[in-house]
C-alpha cells in the first residue's frame, strides 16, 4: 500500500510539474524516472538492502534519500494547493493570476521550498529530542504520590539512521531527569538483534528508583521478535507482555500494566489482552497502562485504567497531514486526552522510521510526566 501511495504522489508531480515544462522528451523522461526511483527507494532497499522496516544502508544515504523522498511528497502537497488556487482564479476569471500560478517561476519556487522544508524536517527528525513536561491529574492518586514523575520514551526506532551515539544522548537526557520511573512504550528497534545490538546497548544505562519497564510495538514484530524479547531483558528492561507489576511506594502503590501490539496476530504471538494484563492486580491503586497504540483507549477506560501512555503516531510527523494520522488512530494523535474517566497521553516519540524521516511542526520528545493528586 505504501508503495502505491508513493507511486501516485510521483505520478502527480510528473503530471503537474515535469511534463508541462518546455524540455526535450528525453529530459522529461529522465526526470520522471529519477523521481520514480526516489519515490520507490524503500521498495529497492527492501529487496536488496535489508528490509522495509530496516534498510541497511549508511545513515548519510538514508538522510539523502529521505530528503529527496520527503521533498517530493511536500512538493506534491504544494502543487495541489497551487492547482486549487489556480482553479479559484479561473472561476473568478482572473486569467493573469491563473497563468502566473502555473508558470515556470512559481513551479521552480515551489520545488525549492519543498526541498528546503524537507531539509528542515530531516534535521528535526534526527536531532536529539527535547524534554516535554506534562502534568496529569489522577482523581484516585494518593496524596503521598503527588509529584511522582515518570519518564516516557517511545518510538526510539534504533536503525542505521538513529544509531548508538544518538541513543546514548537520549539515555543521558532521560537519566538527567532523575525520574521515579522510566517506561518505554514500544518500537524500540528496526532490524535484527545482530544488526542493532550496539545501537540499543545504551538502554542498559537507563536508571530509576522503581525500575525501567517496556512493552513492544508493531516494529518489534516485523523482524526477529523471538530474538528481541530476551535481548531486551538482557538490557535490564522489565517487559510487560500482557502483564502487570504492582509498584509498592511506601504505604501506597501503583499498578503498572502493559499489553502487546495487534501486529502480533500476523506472527501468531500473544494478542494484546488487558484482562490478562490486570489479572490478579490489587483493587484500589491507580492503574497505569502502557499501550503502544492509542487505539482501544475507550475500551481501556471502561475497564478501569486511570492513565494510558502511548506512542506509535509520531504525532503525525507533519502538521496538517497529521489529521490523517489522527483519523487512523481513533482521533488520537498527540498530547493529552480525556477519555471517559481515563487520561490518555500520546507522545510524539523520540525517533521514527528511517524510511520516512521527517518532522515539521511536530517535534520529537522525551516525555516527563508529573502525576498530580486531585485537589481537596
Amino acid at each position: 500500500m505504501f508503495h502505491l501511495v508513493s507511486a501516485a504522489v510521483c505520478l502527480f508531480v510528473v503530471w503537474r510539474l515535469v511534463w508541462p515544462r518546455p524540455w526535450s522528451l528525453g529530459a522529461r523522461v529522465a526526470t520522471a524516472l529519477a523521481l520514480a526511483l526516489v519515490a520507490e527507494h524503500q521498495l529497492i532497499t527492501r529487496n536488496f538492502f535489508g528490509s522495509m522496516s530496516s534498510p541497511e544502508i549508511p545513515g548519510a544515504l538514508l538522510m539523502l534519500l529521505g530528503w529527496l523522498f520527503c521533498g517530493q511528497l511536500l512538493l506534491a502537497m504544494l502543487l495541489l494547493l497551487r492547482d486549487i488556487a489556480a482553479l479559484a482564479a479561473r472561476m473568478l476569471q482572473r486569467r493573469g493570476l491563473q497563468a502566473a500560478l502555473t508558470g515556470t517561476r512559481v513551479s521552480a519556487g515551489l520545488a525549492a521550498a519543498a526541498l528546503l522544508l524537507s531539509a528542515v524536517g530531516i534535521w528535526q527528525a534526527v536531532r536529539v529530542p527535547d524534554v516535554r513536561t506534562v502534568e496529569i491529574t489522577l482523581p484516585n492518586l494518593p496524596r503521598s504520590l503527588d509529584g511522582f514523575r515518570i519518564a516516557q520514551l517511545t518510538d526510539l526506532h534504533a536503525s542505521r539512521l538513529l544509531q548508538e551515539r544518538w541513543m546514548e544522548a537520549v539515555v543521558a537526557r532521560t537519566n538527567a531527569l532523575n525520574a521515579d520511573l522510566v517506561v518505554i512504550t514500544g518500537d524500540l528497534i528496526d532490524g535484527t538483534v545482530a544488526a542493532r545490538v550496539r545501537d540499543v546497548a545504551p538502554l542498559r544505562k537507563l536508571r530509576s528508583p522503581n525500575g525501567v519497564f517496556a512493552i513492544v510495538g508493531n516494529h518489534e514484530y516485523y523482524v526477529d521478535y523471538p530474538g528481541w524479547v530476551p535481548a531486551f531483558r538482557a538490557l535490564g528492561l522489565q517487559l510487560l507482555l500482557n502483564q502487570h507489576q504492582t509498584l509498592r511506594l511506601g504505604d501506597d502503590a501503583i499498578v503498572l500494566a502493559g499489553i502487546t501490539d495487534v501486529a502480533a496476530a500476523a506472527k501468531r504471538q500473544g494478542w494484546p489482552d488487558l484482562r490478562a494484563a490486570l489479572a490478579g492486580a490489587p483493587a484500589g491503586p491507580p492503574v497505569i497502562l502502557l499501550s503502544h497504540r492509542p487505539v482501544g483507549a475507550v475500551r481501556h477506560a471502561a475497564r478501569g485504567v486511570d492513565l494510558q501512555l502511548s506512542g506509535h503516531t509520531h504525532g503525525g510527523q507533519i502538521l496538517g497531514p497529521h489529521l490523517l494520522t489522527r483519523m487512523a488512530n481513533e482521533g488520537f494523535v498527540s498530547g493529552l486526552y480525556q477519555v471517559g474517566t481515563m487520561q490518555l497521553y500520546v507522545s510524539n516519540g523520540a525517533g521514527l522510521w528511517a524510511g520516512f524521516p521527517i518532522r515539521l511542526g511536530v517535534p520529537s520528545e522525551i516525555t516527563e510526566i508529573v502525576l498530580r493528586a486531585a485537589a481537596g
